[in-house]
């Protein structure tokens, strides 16, 4: 074997090493705890970034429909005429000719 071989190998071995050091020092005789711990951790930053996600959704919906001029889920909004008297707004297909 060359030398370079060695090399990363030992840098391979060190590197091991200290995290191994760096677990015990931290969570010492807990390590299955931690494995409980880190999947815990992450399912809840997964259940997080979905909530932004569709509060973010919901939140574009409401500004887009509020842009457009529609009320959401299709309901309609009376128009009013001139003598104050609200009238449903004209339905598509049904124009006079």
């Amino acid at each position: 074997m060359s030398a370079q071989d060695y090399d990363s190998q030992l840098l391979e071995s060190v590197a091991v090493r200290r995290r191994r050091l760096r677990d015990a020092v931290l969570f010492g005789a807990q390590r299955q705890r931690r494995t409980v711990d880190e999947r815990l951790g992450k399912a809840f930053a997964g259940v997080v970034i979905a909530a932004v996600v569709c509060a973010g959704c919901v939140g574009w919906s409401f500004i887009a429909h509020r842009v457009i001029g529609k009320a959401p889920y299709g309901t309609s909004v009376p128009v009013s005429t001139p003598s104050g008297q609200p009238t449903a707004p004209p339905q598509p297909g049904n124009s006079a000719r």
